[in-house]
């Protein structure tokens, strides 16, 4: 998702199955292993019942956007979720040194995970680092720090398999269209998560020869630029056949200036899975067909991934004794024949 001081088969609309949902499907005890099997199978795993205490400390930026405040809600609900966890949550800046000092704050408070989705991954790699240094394991959440010593595990979304995700579908629809036309309303562009999509995009599209991308236009990710900048795509294209915009909540705005226009000659695809996204969908009534999730559920799964960490578990459903060192969401793609099933992860 959009970082905000610095700042966000299966391709074609079928179901993926989230880390999330791995971690939580992985939350049954497993039978112990007959004699001769793999010691492997032996593994203590993450579970529902409760077990070790663990306290987590939780560190991310402002939630001045629907995606952030989406993170902030699954971290918490999936804590209450486990009589053994207690999180110490921060009430998130945007201010680097700021959030640099919450993190330090949850450090001398001694947490014995914790969670941190950087306001700017570079400028508080440091912090990470330290939190390491002092035995803490840290759950590097999307945004990633510059060093992999600066944290036990990351987890987070795939920006480029986001335009990947919305280049195929938007190809599959219009491939036996000659000539077809395609415009895009990216992010901010000083930001490589923006770069990323793009070029994702771009890549997905060199399957179609018969497509040619004709306009971009860079927004903000709010719904005023959203807005300002669709109207002015609209008024140098007077005939495309569809349109990826980079984030849903932009995209309220997108929609709003192209109702305003009276077009209804395109197709449209957003980006994130918000709420308001998933029921314009659903109800099929607009240009909006479609968009690429960026789950803020990651939350959600940073919280179980720490909780095995604090309990020096594994997780259920891989082999390993430890938690994976990365675990990189799918892009899934959600339209009108599977939007019931990602109704309730929508953001507001």
């Amino acid at each position: 998702m959009p970082e905000l001081t610095s700042r966000r088969g299966l391709l074609f609309g079928t179901a993926a199955v989230s880390a999330g949902a791995l971690l939580t499907a992985c939350t049954s005890n497993e039978p112990s292993s007959k004699e001769g099997e793999s010691a492997a199978n032996d593994q203590p795993v993450a579970d529902d019942k409760p077990g070790k205490e663990v306290t987590i400390g939780f560190a991310g930026p402002q939630a001045d956007h629907g995606w952030l405040n989406a993170i902030n809600d699954n971290a918490k609900k999936r804590a209450e979720k486990y009589e053994d966890v207690t999180l110490e949550i921060t009430e998130g800046s945007n201010d680097t040194a700021a959030q640099i000092g919450q993190i330090e704050t949850l450090i001398n408070k001694k947490v014995d995970v914790l969670v941190v989705l950087p306001a700017d991954g570079k400028a508080l790699t440091q912090v990470g680092l330290k939190a390491m240094r002092a035995g803490i394991p840290v759950v590097n959440l999307d945004r990633i720090f510059n060093t992999p010593q600066a944290y036990r595990c990351w987890i987070g979304g795939d920006n480029y398999g986001m335009g990947l995700s919305a280049g195929h579908y938007i190809g599959e629809k219009l491939k036996d269209k000659k000539n077809a036309r395609v415009v895009e309303l990216a992010g901010l562009d000083n930001l490589e998560l923006t770069k990323q999509r793009t070029q994702g995009f771009d890549d997905a599209l060199k399957n179609y020869p018969n497509i040619r991308k004709v306009a971009r236009q860079a927004a903000e990710f709010t719904v005023e630029s959203g807005q300002s900048k669709m109207a002015q795509l609209l008024q140098a294209q007077s005939k495309f056949d569809a349109l990826w915009n980079h984030d849903d909540d932009q995209g309220v705005g997108a929609l709003r200036a192209i109702e305003q226009a009276g077009r209804d000659d395109f197709l449209m695809v957003g980006g994130a899975g918000a709420l308001s996204a998933f029921q314009a969908i659903e109800a099929d009534n607009s240009v909006l067909k479609a968009t690429v999730l960026y789950p803020p559920t990651m939350a959600a799964s940073a919280i179980d991934l720490a909780r095995a960490l604090g309990q020096s578990k594994g997780v259920s459903g891989l082999a390993e004794f430890e938690i994976p060192a990365s675990l990189t969401l799918y892009s899934a793609v959600v339209d009108k024949d599977n939007v019931d099933q990602y109704m309730s992860t929508g953001f507001k």
